[in-house]
Parts: C-alpha cells; sequence; structure tokens
C-alpha cells in the first residue's frame, strides 16, 4: 500500500510538468509498453466499454484512467457517474474528458461540462478531446476556434483550480496549432510509435488503441505517462 501511495505523489504532478521524449519505442500497438521507461500507464474510457469490472485493472498496470464526461453542449455520457464512482472505489486515480465540438460555443460546452463532473481536489485535471473524428463537419478559422476553445478553458480551469490536459491528433494540431498557442499540458495521440508533433513535450501518449484487459469488453485506449523531469 505504502508504494502505490508513493507512485501517486510522483503522479500528481505529470498533468502539468513537460516530460521528455521517450528513450525507447514500445513494443508493439496494442502490447504492454516498458514500465521502466513509463512508469505511469493507464487507459481513457467512454460507455462503447460497457460494463467495467474496475477491481480486475489495478494488478494489470492500470494507474490512472480519463474517463468521459460530456460531449458538445448537450450530450453526457450515460456511464461516466458509474466508471466515475468504481474507478475511484478500485483505487484508480482519475480524471474527467470533454469531446470539444467544432459547432457550439467553448462556454455553453463549458456550462454542460462543469454541471455533470464533481469538483475533487483528488481527481486528475481535466481533459478535452480535440479531434475531427466524430466532430461535427463545420470548421471555424483559426481565431475563431482559438476564442472558443480559450473560452471553454478559463470557465472550467476556474472551477476545478487545474490547468487542463489537451488531447490532440496530429491533424487538429496541425490544422489549428493548438500546442503552440496554448501553454497546456499535452495528451498526444500517436499509436505504436513516440509523439513527433506538438509545440513541446507530453505529458501523457496515447500509445494504442487496440489493449485487450480482463475487466474491458474489447478493445481500450492505452496512455503511458513518464516521471517528471
Amino acid at each position: 500500500m505504502a508504494t502505490v501511495f508513493c507512485k501517486w505523489i510522483i503522479f500528481i504532478s505529470v498533468a502539468v510538468i513537460p516530460v521528455a521524449n521517450a528513450t525507447a519505442e514500445p513494443r508493439a500497438s496494442g502490447r504492454h509498453p516498458s514500465e521502466r521507461h513509463y512508469p505511469f500507464q493507464g487507459i481513457d474510457v467512454s460507455h462503447h466499454q460497457g460494463h467495467i469490472d474496475w477491481s480486475k485493472l489495478p494488478r494489470q498496470g492500470v494507474d490512472f484512467a480519463y474517463i468521459k464526461a460530456t460531449e458538445g453542449a448537450d450530450h453526457a455520457d450515460g456511464r461516466f457517474s458509474i466508471n466515475w464512482r468504481a474507478a475511484h472505489a478500485a483505487g484508480i486515480r482519475r480524471g474527467a474528458y470533454h469531446f470539444f465540438t467544432l459547432c457550439r460555443s467553448g462556454r455553453d460546452q463549458a456550462a454542460h461540462f462543469v454541471r455533470h463532473v464533481p469538483a475533487e481536489a483528488a481527481a486528475l485535471p481535466p481533459a478535452v478531446d480535440l479531434e475531427f473524428p466524430g466532430n461535427c463537419r463545420h470548421r471555424p478559422s483559426r481565431a475563431k476556434f482559438h476564442k472558443e476553445l480559450g473560452d471553454f478553458l478559463r470557465i472550467v480551469e476556474a472551477r476545478y483550480g487545474k490547468r487542463a490536459v489537451l488531447y490532440l491528433t496530429p491533424h487538429f494540431d496541425k490544422r489549428y496549432r493548438v500546442s503552440a498557442n496554448f501553454e497546456r499540458p499535452l495528451w498526444l495521440r500517436s499509436l505504436g510509435s513516440k509523439p513527433r508533433f506538438g509545440a513541446r513535450g507530453w505529458n501523457i501518449w496515447q500509445t494504442s488503441s487496440s489493449r485487450r484487459l480482463d475487466g474491458v469488453r474489447g478493445r481500450v485506449d492505452w496512455n503511458v505517462a513518464r516521471k517528471p523531469v
């Protein structure tokens, strides 16, 4: 128990202090990357995973979880509250994430998020999912998008007292230059190889979308973080 506690004291700062690029590649997409190089590993989930037996996950190397809470300004994930409570009961650090849609205002989306996500000091910083797949077809100008995302971040960060984590894909970051214009911790998607985009070092790296775990139906996203430097 003491070992786990100390491990999480270190992890608390991983979402706010950039980490250096990894020195070793994960063995393969979907497999368990080396804990020696990536001592903190975890998943991100939504209702798509259905029922999760969270009690089985810590022994499989799940240290943390990001759980989908909301999308846009009117959709709430139907399993958020269940997953939020169950992850905590299993001793897994957890944070909530919001899927940011390009066709609703940042203020409306922030209000929606804070209505559904409790403010808990021990929770990981809120995360914002910024990607094109699953988004609406509307593509605002870069200036317009920056304004809406800025509105969202100001409201959410004031509510939770932590800088939000920005989840990015290469295409989204290239079009909107998010990492270059928003000084926030980065969570970068790069399946099977180290991220080679972003204006600065990553804090969390999504290495795979195909992990299989006892207790989770189907495949699940896998993420790693390194010890802060």
